[in-house]
């Protein structure tokens, strides 16, 4: 029998175990480690759209805490794992666009140790005071700063929230003092109890608190208002800041070297869970923008992020760590 009639006598499944493999996988239970702790956005993030990836994987999505060392720990976890989208890490700006320039150490590869499969949503963080600080609006924060240089504490648990509040002191003239924490539910903890004064976090953090009257909204980091909190001037207008801007942004990645049918099948998963309704109105709710994207979009996303977080970050006077 020659090879055309014999392949035209091969069942058509044993000619395409490369597609039959593809379907049969995941064989278990994806891992998705957030680099933040339980209550961070990130963390929120993950599990919303962790609910959604179930149907097109046929497993579930299951959501692992790794927090420390500003994500990371929860981010070199990642990047040590086996190439075999097992294993996933729900990354922000903090830990695949801003570490190389805030940290002396970066303990994996930010540029080359990861495939972007999909970006996931951007969202502007929010600059907070305690409800009865004497801070009622940007403008008399920035006054006070400026008459008492370092005499305003502010607190940060991750890059993106450093880098927000440096931007804007150094772009107002001002100097505040910087109190680290490992987590932001600690830091609202301390702004409530009055230890520090100020906290720019993302929504997902410190809308629950505004709305309960707890926290004082002075500015979102945005261009343009936020819809979640629309009455809100921005940071540009309250504190006459024409140039800042600040987002936060949320990418799934994998580790290098994963194959490129997994890599497809994971953005198949993230792209039906973000067009899913209940995906979009859980995540809206913390005035989330739905950021769905190819692989190959996702990774021209962050290679760009990389340069507009680094050029922050120096402008801003930071000095790695």
């Amino acid at each position: 029998m020659n090879r055309r009639a014999l392949l035209a006598a091969l069942p058509a499944a044993a000619l395409m175990p490369a597609a039959a493999g593809a379907q049969d996988w995941p064989p278990g239970p994806v891992r998705a480690i957030v680099p933040f702790a339980p209550g961070s956005a990130t963390d929120t993030v993950a599990r919303v759209v962790a609910d959604g990836m179930r149907p097109v994987l046929g497993q579930p999505v299951v959501v692992e805490n790794r927090a420390g060392a500003n994500g990371l720990i929860g981010a070199e976890a990642v990047a040590r794992a086996a190439p075999d989208g097992m294993t996933v890490l729900i990354g922000t700006n903090s830990t695949n666009a801003a570490a190389n320039a805030l940290f002396r150490r970066v303990p994996f590869d930010m540029e080359n140790g990861f495939i972007p499969v999909s970006t996931i949503a951007t969202v502007p963080l929010l600059v907070a005071v305690k409800a009865d600080s004497p801070y009622r609006t940007l403008a008399d924060l920035i006054a006070a700063a400026k008459a008492r240089p370092e005499g305003i504490t502010y607190a940060s648990a991750s890059s993106s929230q450093r880098v927000a509040t440096e931007s804007l002191a150094a772009m107002a003239g001002i100097k505040m003092l910087h109190v680290p924490y490992r987590s932001s539910p600690l830091a609202v903890q301390d702004v409530l109890s009055g230890r520090v004064d100020l906290f720019i976090a993302d929504q997902a953090v410190i809308l629950p608190q505004a709305q309960a009257g707890a926290l004082r909204i002075l500015a979102v980091t945005s261009a343009e208002r936020s819809p979640a909190v629309p009455d809100v001037p921005t940071v540009r207008e309250a504190g006459n800041l024409p140039d800042y801007e600040v987002i936060a942004w949320f990418t799934l990645f994998v580790p290098a070297g994963t194959p490129a049918d997994r890599v497809a099948r994971l953005n198949r998963a993230v792209t039906a869970s973000l067009a899913a309704e209940e995906t979009r109105t859980r995540l809206g709710t913390f005035g989330m923008a739905i950021r769905s994207s190819t692989p190959e979009e996702a990774v021209a996303f962050v290679r760009a992020e990389t340069v507009k977080w680094t050029n922050a970050i120096r402008q801003a006077g930071i000095e790695p760590e």
